[in-house]
């Protein structure tokens, strides 16, 4: 007797945040990005959301999130700080983020990977908040977690990395590019893309993956 195949439907366009360009993250699941323009592509996506974003940081870090430096790319207003002094505390402010489906999106800014069973957590999390918000009539939440480096949390609905490109010396006023890789993803195959953003607009332009 065989066994049946499951597999994971296309979701539809309701279910998907827009990221940037045509590029986009599945709603009700935790996605993760990594690289030294993390804030970057955090606040662009909170830019292309409706409503209150609840952020999550280290309260022991000496860096703090600039507000006038957002206002280009997102309203500061929309932003909901929490603060803990652990690791255990900022996945947990993370999870009842998402579980409430009260807000579109949950940032979390963590200094190393979590392991599968806290993304897990966030996933399910994720979820029922997919479900309160629906019942709302609101958009379901996005989760995401935001690494140095390369990343590596396992378990994640996908993982991007971005960097500025070295040859992009622009001022904000002319423009910014940055390089956008899709390390990895459920529903897409890995992926670069070179990502400019100015008074036109953002443009995205493929580039060959560094192997």
């Amino acid at each position: 007797m065989s066994l049946p195949i499951h597999t994971q439907a296309a979701p539809r366009p309701q279910d998907l945040q827009p990221m940037v360009g045509e590029l986009t993250l599945r709603r009700g699941r935790v996605h993760e990005v990594c690289g030294p323009s993390r804030l970057r592509l955090a606040a662009l996506v909170m830019g292309k959301c409706e409503g209150p974003v609840v952020w999550v940081r280290p309260g022991w870090g000496s860096d703090k999130l600039n507000a006038s430096g957002l206002e280009a790319l997102a309203n500061p207003a929309r932003l909901i700080f929490a603060e803990a002094g652990r690791d255990e505390g900022l996945l947990w402010a993370m999870e009842e983020a998402l579980r409430s489906g009260a807000v579109p999106l949950v940032v979390g800014e963590l200094l190393a990977p979590p392991g599968l069973t806290p993304i897990r957590r966030l996933h399910l999390a994720a979820e029922a908040g997919a479900e309160a918000a629906r019942r709302d009539g609101a958009m379901a939440p996005v989760g995401l977690v935001l690494l140095p480096g390369q990343g590596g949390a396992p378990g994640v609905e996908s993982r991007w990395h971005i960097a500025p490109l070295p040859s992009a010396r622009l001022l904000w006023a002319e423009g910014e590019s940055w390089r956008l890789t899709r390390l990895r993803a459920r529903l897409a195959p890995p992926a670069a893309w070179r990502l400019q953003r100015d008074e036109g607009g953002e443009r995205l332009e493929p580039l060959a993956l560094d192997l």
